[in-house]
């Protein structure tokens, strides 16, 4: 099969007019038969993680292109690296890659010339991007917005190129500084101003239905509220290719030094008592919790709701005026994607029952020790790697049998919909690799440092060496998260795990 790869960007197609048409029709005339599939970017050629680029070398690494024609070098990419590493991918398959403007040709002359002109190709972007952006320097500092930021409380007049207050948000703006920085029974801190304007259904910016909580904190500190909108101050080169990069690879944004800032005067939609008394509020906030230790709780970070599946969480609560601690699956967090269903179990009585449970261990630890060995073939860890190996041989069966029907070329599904699975089934299989191997990797560990039953042993000579009045609750704490990995509550029963 062929393949032709097209790709202009909004600047390139003002410049020379060769649209996306144009360099289809050449391709097609190239290639010389109706058997053709077409792989069109309208994005910028300075990035390698392109969605139809993508594509291609995806189907050529699975064999189902095995010619690919192009217009010129610089439509596979603006950066010389890139074109190579490209060119190198379909030259180790067998792939024959043909240009509309010239021949590649794999001789030493042909791949000097090639690499010439990548290099040409890529200073010509480099001088692009650096015109433009003294242009939007420039621009800026004559008073002028650059375009639509997406300030909430804030719309964009293309005609004058400034920013205008939008009355309807700017209401909600002053709400949250009214709710943050004066007493209210209304919401406390940032969370609940979040949730209060979730549950009152008040769009974000977007149009969501939630409101974080750092969306809230991004408002509090935004100085273009008191009148005071900086251009330039954020470095953003690299992240227009995000969309198709991996969360890991995703380059992030970065502040310039402050003296690169432009400042831009705005309409003020907050005063600027209210706004200094908000900051001064955030900075207290954070040195009044900083250090400051909440009610310890003995089982934080192992109790589990065995139904939702929500992690419990220790709280504070009240019963009859006195004060309570409980363990709930209750979250209350604006934007948590399972809010819990309900259940709560006192502190006092889940703490006793497990540090009874784990007492009893620690007092007999060859019985325990022995339980486990007993149970070392069907442990959680290796149950998990059982399992996890399953589904991966089942996603890899899968991803065969599209291949397959993609290749006979059947209409049971449509080719994009068998691009998409093979594409949802590659994501799988990777993240499912990934967690084999951490699984794989945690026993080893576990292997190296004498198995769980020296760790059982251990905690069971520390405990044993000191008198039962003697253990603190930190005490108390370290053996329980050296014996217990995690605590289930069931409505009628409770389940321990060990390491």
């Amino acid at each position: 099969m062929v393949g032709i790869y097209a790709r202009v960007s909004t600047e390139e197609q003002a410049k020379s007019g060769f649209s996306l048409n144009d360099q289809i029709r050449e391709c097609r005339k190239k290639a010389g038969t109706r058997e053709v599939v077409e792989y069109v970017d309208d994005v910028s050629g300075e990035f390698l993680d392109r969605p139809a680029l993508t594509k291609l070398r995806q189907d050529v690494k699975e064999g189902l292109i095995t010619k690919v024609i192009c217009l010129d070098p610089d439509r596979l990419s603006r950066k010389l690296m890139n074109q190579l590493i490209i060119t190198d991918e379909f030259d180790k398959r067998g792939v024959e890659l043909v240009f509309v403007n010239g021949e590649y040709a794999k001789t030493p002359e042909g791949q000097l010339f090639y690499s010439m002109r990548g290099a040409i190709a890529e200073f010509e972007k480099a001088k692009i991007n650096e015109r433009m952006s003294r242009g939007r320097r420039e621009k800026a500092r004559q008073g002028r917005v650059l375009r639509d930021f997406k300030i909430y409380g804030y719309g964009y007049d293309p005609t004058t190129e400034q920013m205008v207050v939008k009355e309807d948000e700017a209401v909600v703006i002053r709400l949250i500084f009214d709710l943050f920085t004066q007493p209210n029974d209304l919401v406390q801190g940032i969370n609940g101003i979040a949730k209060y304007l979730t549950d009152k259904r008040v769009p974000t910016k977007r149009g969501a239905d939630v409101w974080h909580r750092q969306v809230v904190r991004q408002i509090l500190m935004n100085e273009a509220y008191i009148g005071k909108f900086y251009q330039n101050r954020w470095n953003t080169e690299g992240m227009l290719g995000n969309r198709f990069r991996s969360p890991e690879e995703r380059v992030r944004m970065r502040q310039r030094p402050k003296e690169e800032w432009i400042l831009l005067p705005c309409p003020a939609i907050v005063d600027e008592s209210t706004f200094v008394h908000a900051q001064k509020l955030l900075k207290e906030s954070r040195r009044r919790w900083a250090g400051r230790r909440l009610h310890p709780y003995l089982l934080s970070g192992l109790v589990r709701c065995g139904d939702c599946g929500n992690t419990m969480t220790g709280r504070k609560t009240k019963h009859w005026g006195r004060d309570v601690y409980e363990y709930t699956d209750i979250k209350n967090t604006a934007g948590a994607k399972h809010h819990g269903c309900g259940r709560r179990v006192k502190c006092e009585d889940l703490d006793r029952e497990i540090w009874e449970t784990v007492r009893s261990w620690l007092d007999h630890p060859e019985e325990m020790a022995a339980a486990v060995e007993e149970r070392d073939e069907t442990s959680f860890e290796q149950a998990e790697i059982n399992r996890l190996t399953k589904e991966l041989e089942k996603t890899r069966v899968g991803r065969k049998r599209l291949l397959k029907l993609f290749a006979s070329g059947e209409e049971a599904l449509g080719e994009e919909e068998i691009r998409q699975e093979l594409r949802e089934l590659k994501d799988k299989e990777y993240r499912l690799v990934q967690q084999l191997a951490e699984w794989q990797d945690r026993v080893k560990r576990m292997e190296e440092s004498g198995d769980n039953r020296n760790v059982l042993r251990e905690a069971a000579h520390y405990y044993l060496s000191k008198a039962p009045d003697e253990l603190t609750f930190e005490d108390k704490r370290e053996l329980i998260r050296h014996v217990v990995r995690e605590v289930k509550v069931f409505p009628d029963h409770i389940d321990v795990y060990t390491f």
